[in-house]
């Protein structure tokens, strides 16, 4: 079968690969789409250090099942369109336990682990339980954008987002507007986005966030203050770095929780006073739980126009390593390209 390989950093190829070897507990999927994550772009330049040469990645996934193995239960049908959790967790540790999934420290992810065949190929084989049933009716490629969305949705409940709450969220790419939907779903009242490119700020607008461009104001947080009519109630930084987390500082309350999904740098400048005398909470957001992935992929089905909005590129395989590069050197400005085999 035909796949996307890591040929070296800054080199995709379109290469024939062995095809998956499901085992009796998976199933056989026949890829549909599969998102360019921004991890997969910084994995492809090298610059995260979490992708090797000669790999497959991808891990923002839908296909249908072509197949099913023996010991895989009954609750797929070949045919069905899954979404795929790319999370593989062990099942017996005690944050499996909790379902806390994403913690377990035996996990493997699709589309890191370099021993995972993953998604930027015609096929794939994953364990039956990460192969997420799509309701009847939802366009099959928003399935692709489900585990984006899961991570934006945990990012808003780790930070306790609940009804009426005033949000800003910091960068409008991919997370900062899974972010706005999830706090969305949660029922904030308002939501503002921070986001310098103006085709970012018109797609997050379009999802019915305000907006506001921190390059454009001499006073960044009486701007977020006046898009939300006051201050917000919880922050979310879609973009990490020292700067977006002191720009959070800036414009959030004493006793605010500050959440941190955005992973831009592997160390942040923190001033630490900002925290400890105005009693703020910094807390950490990584992924999703299975459940989270799940309801998510449920929910997902009730906000097409939303999730039509998301998508500002296709392609096919053959057209990847041209998008991987456009996007690595910033040509594309486009948020999200599914890659279609």
């Amino acid at each position: 079968m035909r796949a996307l390989v890591l040929a070296d950093f800054w080199n995709l190829t379109v290469d024939d690969v062995p095809e998956p070897d499901p085992g009796p507990g998976d199933v056989l999927i026949e890829v549909v789409a599969t998102g360019i994550c921004g991890s997969d772009i910084h994995g492809y330049t090298g610059e995260n250090g979490r992708r090797v040469r000669g790999q497959v990645m991808g891990h923002e996934t839908v296909g249908r099942v072509l197949a099913i193995g023996a010991e895989a239960g009954g609750e797929l049908a070949v045919g069905d369109a899954v979404a795929v959790n790319p999370v593989l967790w062990c099942g017996t540790c005690r944050q499996c336990a909790v379902g806390r999934e994403q913690a377990c420290p035996d996990k493997l992810v699709i589309g890191v682990t370099p021993q995972l065949r993953s998604a930027f190929a015609e096929r794939m084989a994953v364990p039956a339980r990460n192969a997420v049933k799509l309701p009847a009716g939802m366009p099959i490629e928003h399935g692709a954008l489900v585990e984006p969305l899961a991570v934006g949705y945990h990012a808003l409940a780790r930070g306790g987002c609940r009804e009426g709450d005033t949000v800003l969220v910091l960068g409008g790419g991919p997370i900062g507007q899974a972010c706005v939907l999830a706090a969305q779903r949660l029922g904030a009242q308002r939501v503002v986005v921070s986001e310098p490119a103006p085709q970012r700020r018109e797609l997050t607008a379009r999802l019915g966030a305000a907006v506001v461009d921190p390059a454009a104001t001499d006073d960044f947080a009486a701007s977020v203050h006046a898009a939300l009519d006051g201050e917000p109630t919880l922050v979310v930084d879609a973009v990490g770095t020292s700067h977006t987390l002191a720009a959070a500082f800036a414009c959030a309350p004493i006793g605010t929780t500050v959440v941190l999904v955005g992973m831009g740098v592997p160390a942040l400048d923190v001033a630490a006073y900002e925290i400890s005398t105005k009693e703020r909470s910094v807390v950490g957001s990584f992924c999703y739980s299975a459940a989270e992935f799940r309801d998510t992929a449920l929910w997902a089905a009730t906000v097409p126009d939303a999730l039509e909005a998301l998508v500002e590129g296709r392609t096919d395989l053959d057209g990847g390593p041209g998008a991987f590069e456009a996007l690595a050197r910033g040509t594309d400005p486009a948020s999200k390209v599914l890659v279609f085999p």
